[in-house]
């Protein structure tokens, strides 16, 4: 009986022992962190190919001016009596300074006025510069032949030279001294005043520049070969402003003018589209951006999604790792230019991770 109770210990003895470890294996297994599943794969990045307008620009240091200043001389002799004050502008047909008290009067054209235009019969280029102008103010002066030098100063024209006189207050003789109007290639503002009261017309009388402002930059010949006298322009005013303009001229300069030394340089005059733009500022540092080339409705693609094939060239790399070769065109900061069989808008490809 006896022995039959010790197995009967022994045996719930060992049952506590299992129930107890089952517990704390039951603990152990509660109170174990979870394990972490493992990471998805990367996605694959994708883009696709788009239509877009490309362009490259440059960036140039320039100045708002009036453009470059040039001298004006008079003719003839006697005492200047009065000088135009800086930012007068010369137009047509109005005194711009004044000789022995008379004045001066300011004609456009190209020829300046060389002798005295007195006698009926005279022909020449002259008389073609005088007729145009009175025509433009408004005398009737008859038909003026194509070919300037055989313009002729007609009794018509003498009698439009004798109102014309009359209008602006001076003896009506007939006949035109060539120190009493000065020619000039168009309306022109006075920049700078050079010559004092008291000095002889045919000295440096004063500076004239364009009465437009006009935006001037200096570029070293090597650099200035991408630009091209049609390409669109922004100028960037102080502050920040853009207004459009466009390349007028594009001058190489003698070394005397753009300061000696180094290399050469071009010289790049921009008009304004939108002269109201600048109505406010007289000169002024600026920045002018310049399109150097461009291309329109092309399609593109960002630079990482270009492959670089072992054999040469690129590609473009499928979502299901299919390979499209490519040309490329123009590159324009981080996007290009492609085109190439099965390349069309819309397409999806794969961009570097």
């Amino acid at each position: 009986m006896r022995s039959n109770l010790r197995r009967a210990a022994v045996v719930t003895v060992g049952v506590l022992v299992v129930t107890a470890t089952i517990g704390v294996v039951v603990l152990l297994v509660r109170n174990r962190p979870p394990v972490a599943a493992a990471p998805p794969a990367p996605a694959v990045k994708t883009t696709t190919v788009r239509k877009a307008d490309l362009a490259n620009t440059r960036s140039l240091s320039a100045d708002l001016g009036f453009g470059a200043p040039r001298p004006v001389k008079g003719t003839g002799t006697g005492t200047v009596t009065k000088l135009p004050a800086v930012g007068q502008v010369a137009r047509r047909g109005e005194a711009l300074f004044r000789v022995d008290d008379q004045p001066v009067t300011a004609f456009f054209g190209a020829t300046p006025f060389f002798r005295k235009l007195e006698t009926p019969g005279t022909k020449g280029s002259d008389v073609a510069v005088l007729m145009d102008n009175l025509a433009e103010l408004g005398y009737q002066v008859g038909t003026r032949p194509d070919d300037d030098t055989k313009a002729e100063l007609t009794p018509r024209v003498v009698t439009a030279l004798k109102k014309w006189q009359q209008a602006i207050g001076v003896e009506q003789t007939g006949t035109l001294e060539p120190g009493r109007v000065l020619v000039l290639d168009g309306p022109a503002r006075v920049a700078s005043v050079k010559a004092q009261l008291g000095a002889t017309p045919t000295e440096e009388l004063f500076d004239v520049t364009p009465t437009t402002r006009l935006v001037t930059a200096r570029v070293p010949l090597p650099e200035a070969g991408d630009v091209r006298t049609t390409a669109p322009v922004l100028v960037v005013l102080p502050n920040g402003t853009e207004t459009p303009g466009r390349i007028g001229s594009a001058t190489p300069l003698a070394s005397t003018q753009d300061g000696g030394g180094g290399d050469p340089k071009v010289e790049i005059v921009v008009t304004l589209d939108r002269p109201d733009d600048v109505a406010g500022l007289e000169t002024a540092p600026v920045r002018v951006v310049i399109t150097t080339e461009s291309r329109t409705g092309v399609l593109t693609v960002p630079l990482e999604a270009l492959i670089a094939l072992k054999e040469g060239g690129y590609a473009l790399q499928l979502p299901d790792g299919g390979l499209k070769a490519v040309r490329t065109g123009l590159y324009s900061r981080n996007t290009v230019e492609v085109s190439g069989d099965g390349i069309v808008e819309g397409l999806t490809v794969v961009t570097a991770q």
